[in-house]
């Protein structure tokens, strides 16, 4: 069995330079797509070689699936990486690759249609006796329909969309009298954001804590897990900071939610790597809530307590290589955290495009940075706007915090405005400091009035 010769790394940004290092220390050689405004970025000069695949327009060049397997085709690539965003959750996408004798580095086309479908997946967890949210059995097609589960779970409730994501066809429904019109907006944008309108329907629970599992699996039906991560804070739903283990893992609450994780990969016969994701109650009730079928954007928190570099083990797995690890030989040290460096204003987060001037990352002991930026380089405005990861890690939680702040006040970005100032109040904030939040930290703290908490921007 041998690793592939050249890979394509059908992505951009700091995702795709990761997997050129991880391809370069495996010795692979790697081909980078670029739309003609990237020519200068830094994925372009560091791959082996590079093929111009389209403008600056997403849907003509990172999601150009002609261009893209057209230039695995020039350059003798014999897999294609798709790292997380553009296809890599298009399940048309990994079939394409595999009929035209590519491999595609990631689960099979199955798993990923029905990641998609979180619907189809919320049954098939229910029927595996993995616990779901109170809800819709599947999606709801009618205003109506919505109505007769609403009057069984009850108020308050949440419709979400069946090939969502990102807090886009999603709407929270207090009462009665306000579902139509929510239902209507949610299905609205739903079709218009995913070009399909289905929604179905669960119970709202208002103070829940998000927290995932990596799991990795291999053709032979192997699966393990490398521990949680919360995501807990968040702004509409998109999450700014993450960390592992969450503050509220005990080991037994480890064990509980990583053997549910393994579970739902099995449900599923899930290959390669990817993502459970649940939600927590207050009571520590455990529900999940969807699979992610791809690398997640904050999976170095995963690879700094368990030492495991899940790039490289994608690749492996991907060339049908058995799994190296059992489950008992994955015991994380240590904590760590990961702030997502966003090009926006750090009080409206809207987006901040423009040139770099100075781009100075923090070094030292525990520190890690992974970008695509450096001075001079121009963030563009047609792509997601993060800029760096910015990953610590320290013997404990209250280590990681110390080295995050300090981190954060080396960081030097000049040109555009960054969220950096955001990152800094969170990590002075004192409920965060004690791990006493939920996915509402964010919301409460910046301008809703609660009574125990202190505004991060003041009033």
């Amino acid at each position: 069995m041998k690793l592939f010769k050249k890979v394509l790394i059908a992505n951009r940004g700091e995702i795709a330079v990761r997997i050129i290092r991880a391809c370069r220390e495996l010795g692979i050689k790697t081909v980078a797509v670029y739309s003609d405004i990237e020519k200068e970025s830094l994925h372009v000069r560091l791959a082996d070689e590079a093929v111009c695949i389209g403008p600056a327009n997403s849907a003509q060049s990172y999601l150009n699936i002609p261009g893209i397997l057209s230039a695995a085709e020039i350059t003798d690539s014999e897999a294609i990486h798709p790292g997380y965003g553009f296809l890599s959750e298009n399940p048309h996408f990994a079939e394409t690759c595999v009929t035209s004798g590519i491999t595609f580095i990631g689960p099979t086309p199955e798993n990923i249609r029905l990641g998609g479908d979180k619907a189809k997946a919320r049954q098939i967890m229910k029927r595996r006796g993995v616990t779901v949210v109170p809800g819709s059995d599947g999606p709801v097609a009618s205003e109506e329909l919505a109505m007769k589960v609403a009057k069984k779970i009850g108020f308050p409730l949440i419709l979400k969309a069946s090939a969502g994501g990102g807090g886009r066809g999603m709407r929270i429904v207090n009462e009665e009298k306000d579902l139509e019109q929510a239902f209507y907006i949610a299905q609205r944008e739903a079709l218009t954001a995913f070009g399909n309108g289905d929604l179905y329907v669960e119970k709202y629970i208002p103070e829940i804590r998000h927290i995932e599992v990596q799991i990795m699996a291999d053709s032979k039906g192997n699966v393990i897990h490398l521990g949680e991560r919360d995501c807990s804070i968040q702004r509409r739903h998109q999450k700014l900071i993450e960390e592992s283990p969450s503050p509220i893992s005990t080991e037994k609450f480890r064990k509980k939610i990583g053997e549910l994780g393994v579970k739902a990969a099995k449900a599923i016969k899930y290959k390669n790597v990817g993502t459970i994701e649940f939600i927590v109650d207050t009571d520590g009730n455990i529900y999940f809530m969807e699979i992610n079928t791809r690398v997640q954007v904050e999976h170095p928190v995963t690879e700094e307590v368990t030492g495991i570099d899940i790039i490289k083990e994608q690749i492996k797995l991907a060339a049908g290589f058995p799994m190296e690890y059992k489950q008992h030989q994955i015991k994380p040290s240590g904590h760590s955290i990961e702030c997502r460096i966003n090009a926006e204003d750090p009080e409206r987060f809207i987006p901040s495009p423009g040139r770099i001037t100075l781009f100075c990352p923090p070094g030292g002991p525990g520190v890690r940075v992974d970008t695509a930026a450096y001075s001079g380089w121009v963030v563009p405005s047609h792509y997601d706007s993060l800029i760096a990861k910015l990953i610590v890690h320290g013997k404990n939680r209250e280590e990681a915090i110390a080295m995050m702040r300090r981190a954060l006040d080396e960081f030097i970005i000049d040109g555009i405005k960054t969220t950096i100032p955001f990152h800094k109040k969170v990590f002075s904030h004192q409920d965060f400091i004690n791990g006493e939040f939920n996915t509402g930290f964010v919301e409460k703290l910046n301008g809703s009035g609660q009574q125990n908490s202190r505004p991060l921007f003041g009033n």
